[in-house]
């Protein structure tokens, strides 16, 4: 999780409804049950209120969303890898995913004390921006705390890269949540190594196919 916390700065304390009602501390008021798991962490957060009496802490939330493609058939393929690092943070985290809203299975809750949304788009990888877009319009969600995760053929297998922005690379999923943020490339992103595909291979073949064991392992 330590790339996550390094994603994942100082916050400011102004942010509006309708995310509000949702993270206004304590968590006690969270909607949905969380069953977090205490450990020390990586980061600290930081407050502009100057005045901590002034009354509850409110922090900017963060978006976090992992691109795939719904459903059994895709389950477990290099295409989905980042769903799979989504579930894997929700589930360190104790964060519940059981909302749908905006062609996404979403679950709100927090890391430290900054709140999160976590999303698996569910419009099919092409058309991730159809419901990564409204999500942060919705809850106004700042750019620069939008943080995509998605699979990379240009990086070995297992290999993490983490980039405060950059273009689509080729990347159809990416390149259509850009399209849906009005062409704003400002946003960090997690890009996971998925190999790239042996000799003649369809490119889109080679997506879609499932690890090896020796691969899983890696990853």
């Amino acid at each position: 999780m330590s790339l996550l916390a390094a994603a994942i700065p100082s916050t400011s304390s102004h942010f509006s409804a309708p995310f509000l009602p949702s993270f206004h501390m304590p968590r006690k008021n969270l909607t949905a049950p969380l069953h977090r798991i205490r450990r020390p962490r990586p980061f600290t957060v930081v407050s502009s209120v100057p005045d901590p009496a002034a009354g509850p802490v409110e922090y900017t939330p963060w978006l976090i969303a992992g691109l795939g493609n719904p459903g059994n058939k895709y389950y477990g393929t290099r295409h989905n890898v980042g769903f799979e690092m989504v579930d894997r943070i929700a589930a360190e985290e104790g964060i519940t995913m059981n909302t749908i809203q905006s062609k996404s299975l979403l679950g709100i809750g927090s890391i430290g004390e900054v709140p999160v949304l976590v999303v698996k788009p569910q419009s099919y990888m092409n058309y991730s921006g159809e419901a990564i877009g409204p999500l942060a319009a919705y809850y106004q969600v700042p750019l620069r705390h939008i943080l995509l995760i998605y699979d990379d053929t240009s990086l070995p297998n297992g290999v993490l890269r983490l980039q405060k922005k950059g273009g689509h690379g080729r990347h159809n999923g990416l390149q259509n949540v850009i399209e849906h943020l009005d062409g704003r490339r400002e946003f960090p992103r997690l890009s996971i190594g998925i190999g790239s595909p042996p000799g003649k291979m369809d490119p889109r073949a080679f997506l879609l196919q499932k690890f090896s064991s020796e691969e899983r392992v890696q990853v």
